[in-house]
């Protein structure tokens, strides 16, 4: 009988797909102390994780455990070695939460273009004024430069293209006629490409190649006025070289669902400029999303036991 530990809270009907499954022992995320955590953790043969570090020292507590499921696609806080030498899979929910992400990332291109934030505040304070020469712009007509063409990416691709946006896609991974044949301009040559880009938006994964990828260089390429959007991780962009860029007006604004260091304990410079958005790493959590990543968690778990789990699902160390 799979033993199930469920570390954070997820939908309820997650957990009611898992307890609907016979045969499954379900233990249902509560305050763990260290020692209650402790025991569950010694009898756990799965374990289904949103925001729990999943590292040497917990696996060290699991000696029965053969399965690990985030609920979303990024796995920054699992050491995926540890789980490969142990030879525990570790699997993600891919699509569970693309549309959601996708979504947040127009919202922010956006506010940002129109200035939305702002302008909210100004009316708030009391200041009703129309500017005889608006800051603000359309998304129609604008180029727009994606860093990556996943699952996430191409939906992006997908809104920009229905708002008259000419998209760059820019991703070493898929090939340039894959793009193409999908109605979008391939941008192998990135610094061309930033030079292009009315707006910059990040949809990679934060590993070796990408970590820190948005430094004072990659900025400074970047078309004087444009916009950068970041929804995937905060690992990507050298926050100093952000707030330089923008302090010095070289970049008009940028959006951001990720920061480098979640979750923030403190008030970063960037925080001090209004030409920043900032939001607390909820693009993927819309009512619609959580729902999907807790069905979707459940499923991938009662698949691996089952012996058939998706191979699209498992990350490989």
């Amino acid at each position: 009988m799979p033993n199930i530990l469920v570390l954070n809270a997820i939908h309820p009907d997650g957990i009611a797909r898992l307890e609907a499954e016979p045969g499954y022992a379900v233990t249902r995320p509560v305050p763990f102390t260290p020692e209650v955590l402790s025991a569950h953790l010694r009898q756990a043969e799965g374990i289904i994780t949103r925001g729990t570090r999943i590292d040497r020292d917990l696996l060290r507590q699991a000696p029965r455990l053969r399965f690990v499921c985030r609920h979303g696609v990024g796995y920054d806080n699992v050491d995926v070695p540890a789980l490969t030498e142990r030879g525990i899979t570790l699997a993600i929910t891919p699509e569970a939460n693309a549309a959601s992400v996708a979504e947040h990332a127009l919202m922010l291109m956006l506010a940002l273009s129109r200035r939305i934030v702002g302008f909210n505040a100004d009316v708030r304070r009391g200041d009703w004024v129309v500017p005889a020469q608006s800051r603000t712009s359309d998304l129609a007509g604008c180029a727009v430069l994606l860093l990556g063409f996943g699952r996430i990416g191409s939906r992006v691709a997908r809104f920009c293209s229905g708002f008259g946006m000419r998209v760059l896609v820019h991703d070493p991974y898929v090939p340039d006629n894959t793009v193409s044949g999908l109605g979008f301009e391939p941008a192998p040559d990135l610094a061309s490409a930033l030079g292009i880009a009315d707006i910059v938006s990040l949809h990679c994964p934060s590993d070796a190649t990408t970590r820190g990828m948005v430094d004072a260089g990659f900025l400074a390429a970047m078309k004087p006025g444009a916009l950068l959007v970041n929804t995937a991780r905060g690992t990507l962009v050298d926050e100093a070289a952000l707030e330089a860029a923008l302090r010095a007006g070289h970049l008009a604004g940028a959006g951001l669902d990720v920061v480098h260091t979640e979750p923030m304990t403190s008030a970063i410079p960037l925080l001090a400029l209004d030409s920043v958005i900032v939001t607390p790493h909820v693009a993927a959590s819309t009512r619609q999303g959580l729902h999907r990543m807790a069905l979707a968690a459940a499923q991938n778990t009662i698949d691996f036991f089952a012996g058939r789990l998706n191979p699209g699902a498992i990350v490989r160390g």
